[in-house]
């Protein structure tokens, strides 16, 4: 049932990405450009995301497990570490730079760019960079 519960989360996480055309990285770059052409389109898309999460937040913060019954634990929202700065830094440069993200970045790989291959290999890079710094702590 977790498997299928996340594939049915993952593929409208991705008809999201398309209906909202969020994997457009000019159209991200555009929100980006404040002092340009700026584009609001991505805070509306973030807006609409928060208010559909908002509900299953609520229910996991009260409960502490999911629909499924599984436990989830969620972090504490109020603790700044320099692990979530960096990273916050680290992801928001990157995002700066190609207008991708993760999830779209993984949605172009399907469309054969150069620029989506490079993105891809650089986010499992990072990855495998992460879990090697992981494991020495």
């Amino acid at each position: 049932m977790a498997f299928l519960t996340a594939l049915a989360a993952g593929l409208l996480f991705g008809a999201g990405l398309l209906l909202s055309r969020m994997c457009d990285p000019e159209r991200v770059l555009a929100f980006l450009d404040v002092t340009g052409r700026w584009n609001p389109a991505l805070a509306f898309t973030m807006g609409g995301a928060v208010l559909v999460a908002m509900p299953a937040f609520y229910f996991v913060r009260r409960r502490h497990v999911d629909l499924l019954g599984v436990a989830t634990p969620l972090p504490d929202r109020y603790k700044i570490t320099g692990r979530l700065l960096g990273g916050s830094a680290t992801f928001g440069v990157g995002w700066g730079l190609s207008g991708i993200c993760p999830g779209p970045g993984l949605l172009l790989l399907t469309g054969g760019s150069v620029q989506s291959d490079v993105f891809v290999a650089a986010l499992v890079a990072g990855f495998l960079l992460s879990s090697r710094f992981e494991g020495s702590r």
